[in-house]
């Protein structure tokens, strides 16, 4: 171990959970502590300099490739370490929250891979916080079989060998975990607690099951946030008494800042680094948000006509994929968000021919795995990986050099024919609405009408409400996207809630709250960088 470590950090304004101390050890918290007074420093400069770029893009309204690494893009030499064996195969990855059930569900699930999520599919409630890491290290001691007291299903790990790979992905830079302060009251960044306390815990444990501490890194905007995490990756390791490269991440490409950054971010954690993801769903709000006042040429459609055969979607995508195996990375494809209905089997056959289109399309394209939502899903994406896989693990071997991306394609936004739709509009605020109303609630995946939402989603809802009524987008019913249409669709679904599921299930939930938030960060010409930054102040927990 290093030098005596801090005065531990203190737990404020917090409910104690049972079992916490298992998780709050005085030596976790130091090594939490030192993560922060070490790294925060640089975290609060990478912060105020997303702020610089954005001003930047909103002078000019582009993206290029840095010229200042361009050496590193030319360097066909270096390569990403080589995958551990856990990892090697990644062709479906299922994603979800840490609670208990969702932590068995998605460990049997079949897929190689369980994104465990602490950031956009969980609200972070004290109690969600520090009672999902109670859940990963019981499903690591094999003690997390239990029985629900509603349904009395009971719920049980199957053989080892049969379990999904943990990759767990912690919060994002931009936000802060309220009950852990230091001496001074400043709050500890949540990533730092939440890769902290994990990796403390389970780093060991975890090597002693021939797997690892795996990570994926959400909303990286830029290569130096990159080695901002691989120096804390360092650090952890040597701290620990951990080898060197024990550490795996994969990064979320979920930015559009980030696009133009892929090959600079492997090579920052090229030690570390297993791959790159394309995160659809937070990368288009990432364009909005970049390009927002950029005019006419910037403004997204519906969000479900930006399919992932549209132009600039297929450049990212397919540099994704080239840069990924150009480096010896594993590229992941998207979000298949479809939640199966129990009831109309028809619903199913068009969702599922839908899904399986996507899927087959990733792996044509060179994808060594994709993501899906739902149990449900994972045969579906598994027989479109297994038809190009075969017995291999992944196709990192196919260069795809075929593939050419200029600067000005990954923001050619305006290649789509489609545009904003009134029905669009309405989607988006009561997606908006619903979504919100259950992170309140501590609820971070939500299924609202037969997809599995989660903050990114519901982030694209409120900034399309915000550019189509900045940019004055007229509607195919000549009705014109502005605060006043926005606030009375709003108020129209508010009543058509309370009509659906009851006057008492509406007054003990959290709908007036959500439907206030939804406008505020809809409509504030002050666009806030992420919703979650004002709900979370008033998240309760």
């Amino acid at each position: 171990m290093s030098a005596p470590a801090p005065s531990p950090l203190a737990i404020v304004d917090a409910v104690p959970l049972p079992r916490q101390e298992e998780v709050l050890t005085d030596a976790a918290l130091a090594f939490v502590a030192e993560l922060h007074r070490r790294f925060t420093p640089r975290r609060d400069e990478l912060l105020a300099r997303r702020a610089e770029r954005r001003a930047e893009i909103a002078r000019t309204a582009t993206l290029d490739f840095l010229p200042e690494t361009a050496a590193i893009r030319a360097d066909d030499s270096w390569r990403v370490a080589p995958a551990p064996a856990a990892l090697d195969d990644r062709r479906v990855e299922i994603t979800g929250p840490t609670d208990r059930k969702m932590t068995v569900n998605a460990l049997n699930s079949g897929a190689r891979v369980w994104l465990a999520d602490f950031e956009d599919a969980s609200a972070p409630t004290w109690e969600n916080v520090v009672v999902g890491q109670l859940n990963l290290s019981d499903a690591y001691a094999r003690t997390i079989d239990f029985t629900d007291e509603h349904t009395g299903k009971s719920y049980a790990l199957k053989a080892a060998g049969e379990l999904a790979t943990v990759v767990m992905r912690p919060r994002g830079w931009h936000l802060d975990e309220r009950h852990l302060v230091d001496a001074d009251g400043t709050p500890v960044p949540g990533a730092f607690v939440d890769f902290g306390l994990y990796f403390f815990h389970n780093a060991r444990r975890l090597l002693d099951l021939g797997k690892g501490p795996y990570f994926y890194l959400p909303k990286t905007e830029s290569h130096l946030e990159a080695r901002l995490w691989n120096d804390v990756f360092v650090f952890a390791q040597d701290h620990l008494g951990i080898p060197q490269g024990t550490i795996r991440a994969t990064v979320l490409i979920e930015t559009i800042t980030a696009a133009y950054e892929m090959e600079e971010i492997l090579y920052e954690l090229r030690d570390h680094a297993s791959g790159l993801n394309a995160g659809r769903w937070d990368y288009l709000f990432s364009i909005i948000k970049n390009f927002r006042d950029g005019g006419p040429r910037f403004v997204l459609p519906d969000r479900n006509a930006v399919t992932m055969t549209a132009p600039f979607m297929r450049a990212y995508t397919e540099l994704l994929v080239r840069t990924c195996h150009r480096r010896g990375a594993h590229a992941i494809g998207g979000m298949a968000a479809f939640i199966p209905s129990r009831r109309d089997e028809e619903a199913n056959r068009i969702a599922f021919e839908k899904v399986r289109a996507d899927k087959d399309r990733e792996a044509g394209d060179g994808f060594d795995g994709s993501w899906v939502a739902h149990p449900d899903l994972v045969p579906i994406a598994l027989a479109s990986f297994d038809a190009v896989l075969g017995d291999r693990p992944n196709q990192k071997d196919r260069l795809r050099e075929d593939v050419h991306v200029e600067a000005a394609d990954l923001i050619a936004v305006d290649s789509l024919a489609a545009r904003p739709t009134y029905a669009g509009l309405v989607n988006a605020v009561q997606v908006g609405i619903r979504y919100i109303e259950a992170w309140l609630r501590g609820l971070g995946a939500v299924a609202i009408f037969g997809l599995m939402e989660d903050a990114a989603t519901a982030e694209i809802s409120r900034s399309q409400i915000w550019q189509w009524i900045d940019a004055g987008v007229e509607f195919e019913n000549g009705e014109k996207a502005t605060p006043e249409l926005a606030r009375k669709i709003a108020a129209e679904e508010l009543s058509a809630v309370r009509a659906e599921i009851g006057e008492a299930a509406f007054a003990a939930g959290h709908w007036q709250q959500a439907h206030d938030l939804l406008l505020r960060v809809a409509l504030d010409a002050d666009y806030a960088d992420f919703l979650t930054l004002p709900a979370y102040a008033q998240l309760q927990g």
